[in-house]
């Protein structure tokens, strides 16, 4: 299963009423001379790498729940030809047009040539795909707002009267249905009870305290926030940090560095893999949700060592994501909770887009399959999708979160979390945990609506013939596109019919597989959602997206 190659995943959920004390790390598996706690995973370099069990099983060549094939190997060999043509000959042309437009129209391209003895700064190859490409997509992509992004949005209306290379404000707006941003439980407001408590923390605290973590930025508000979060989570402890994407680009690299190995899916997030990168670490690849092949990394990487000395690694790290955001698929948490106690490994799991919106009681990737949290040696997850806000944390072991305090540069050199996202995020946390006396129910309605909102969605588009990714019950509804035009065909005829979507494709995605990302939310209603997908059975219609309608009637017809 290759990087164009996308699996479905489907797993059996196991509800623990009382999870058991996750097993510990034996050190003399993991570390000949440290204890295989979270202290070591923070630990000296004198620490040895994890031995291969005494008697370890072969890798069994049946496919396993999770790497079963997905629909994506039934693309038609028509949609697949003429996709990968549509691609050539928009290179090829970018190509022509930049031939002839440097020799009749030079003053054009002078960003692309030396001046001055200065080098441009990128070149005109490096710079094709931007000019020819997503230049003319411009209008899909950046859409201004003018309100708050909650189930509805108004756009700020614009247009282009140089293809895209500056836009003109109308002065009107649109309103529109969201299926764009990630609201995922409707917390995007203006007004209620989370924008009241938010209003009566700046009273109290102000706007900012001014200053990083490890100086004058410790509030007893942000104290408590991280409290709040250890538990909501089940951790020992939590670490908040101001920026989403600098909670893993910063936080990595302090927890392993030289002579450690990262395996990380090839499927990961930016900045994981920018925090991957920055930690000096070894980095090595694994099929996009396929432990099989992640045992392998495994084997081989323990049996081999470091590459010329073949030391021991001082920390092996396994890195992956709870809810993959531009898949829409889960990780297959249990086997890899079952190969970290065979192999010895540290695991590292992102929960971006999980938090909040996964299992039960929206406590993310371990409350959906019913696994205990502390099991995972390091929780990440961010505020920006379920609880309005901003920012992320790291959640672990008190030794681990202490360690960060000092270690880390989101800690000792960004600036503390302002006081209107830490109320946004404690608000928003105490309702969906039940402890808003006010609102003790809203939080679990939200969670269940937006479970019921998922399922519905992707349903529909399913039974209407479109070919879709993602597990069921994700938030995220990804529908294959596959030909580059159809991409921006797609979002302009909704916006047309006032709906805003993300389209997404190379290179964020494998080349043959443009698609457009629904996000879903706890504040659509069913209205909502029929719409939509009434419209999007139209568009489909106009632009022959329905690959898998011929099944659906065979199946039917059955």
């Amino acid at each position: 299963m290759g990087k164009g190659q996308r699996a479905m995943t489907t797993f059996t959920t196991q509800v623990v009423d009382a999870p058991q004390e996750p097993e510990k790390l034996a050190a003399s598996d993991l570390f000949q001379t440290v204890p295989a706690t979270s202290a070591t995973l923070i630990g000296s370099a004198a620490s040895a790498a994890p031995a291969l069990p005494a008697n370890p099983a072969p890798i069994s060549a049946e496919p396993l729940p999770h790497e079963k094939p997905h629909e994506i190997k039934d693309i038609p060999a028509f949609t697949m030809v003429t996709t990968y043509l549509s691609f050539l000959l928009i290179v090829v042309l970018a190509h022509v047009e930049d031939f002839f437009g440097k020799l009749f129209m030079p003053q054009k391209y002078i960003q692309l040539r030396v001046q001055n003895g200065y080098a441009p700064m990128v070149t005109d190859f490096e710079s094709l795909w931007h000019r020819h490409v997503y230049a003319r997509l411009r209008d899909c992509f950046n859409r201004p707002i003018g309100s708050v992004a909650g189930g509805h949005v108004d756009l700020l209306d614009r247009v282009t009267r140089d293809y895209n290379r500056t836009f003109q404000f109308t002065g009107k707006l649109q309103n529109v249905l969201n299926l764009a941003s990630y609201n995922y439980l409707g917390f995007a407001q203006s007004e209620g009870p989370c924008a009241d408590k938010v209003e009566e923390a700046m009273r109290e605290h102000g706007i900012t305290q001014a200053s990083t973590r490890a100086e004058a930025g410790c509030s007893k508000l942000l104290v408590e926030t991280e409290e709040m979060v250890a538990r909501f989570v089940g951790a020992e402890s939590a670490l908040i940090v101001s920026m989403g994407y600098a909670t893993n680009a910063l936080n990595m690299p302090a927890l392993v560095s030289k002579g450690c190995l990262i395996i990380s899916d090839e499927l990961n997030h930016s900045s994981l893999v920018s925090g991957a990168r920055l930690s000096g670490a070894t980095i090595r690849v694994f099929r996009h949700n396929n432990t099989r092949d992640l045992e392998k990394q495994l084997r081989r990487s323990i049996a081999q060592g470091q590459p010329r000395t073949h030391r021991p690694w001082k920390k092996i790290l396994v890195v992956v994501e709870g809810l993959y955001s531009m898949e829409g698929e889960f990780c297959n948490l249990p086997k890899i909770l079952e190969m970290r106690r065979k192999y010895k490994f540290y695991l590292y799991v992102d929960e971006a887009h999980s938090i909040g919106a996964l299992g039960k009681r929206g406590r993310g990737i371990c409350d959906h399959f019913g696994v205990d949290p502390r099991e995972v040696d390091v929780l990440m997850g961010t505020f920006t999708k379920s609880f309005g806000a901003a920012g992320g944390y790291i959640a672990g072991s008190r030794e681990l979160i202490d360690h960060l305090r000092t270690h880390s540069y989101s800690a000792t050199y960004a600036e503390a979390m302002s006081v209107p996202v830490l109320a946004q995020v404690s608000s928003s946390m105490r309702m969906i945990m039940g402890e808003d006396r006010e609102h003790a129910l809203e939080g679990q309605q939200r969670l269940d609506q937006l479970a019921i909102n998922s399922r519905y969605f992707a349903s529909g588009l399913r039974r209407l013939g479109f070919m879709t990714l993602g597990d069921d019950g994700s938030p995220v509804v990804p529908l294959l596109l596959f030909n580059p035009a159809k991409m921006s065909a797609f979002s302009r005829e909704c916006l047309k019919r006032n709906i805003a979507v993300v389209v997404v494709s190379f290179p964020a995605t494998p080349i043959i597989t443009s698609r457009v990302r629904f996000c879903i939310s706890a504040s659509h209603t069913r209205a909502d959602l029929d719409h939509a997908l009434e419209q999007v059975s139209e568009i489909g219609d106009l632009l022959l997206l329905k690959l898998n309608k011929n099944k659906i009637t065979e199946e039917k017809a059955s």
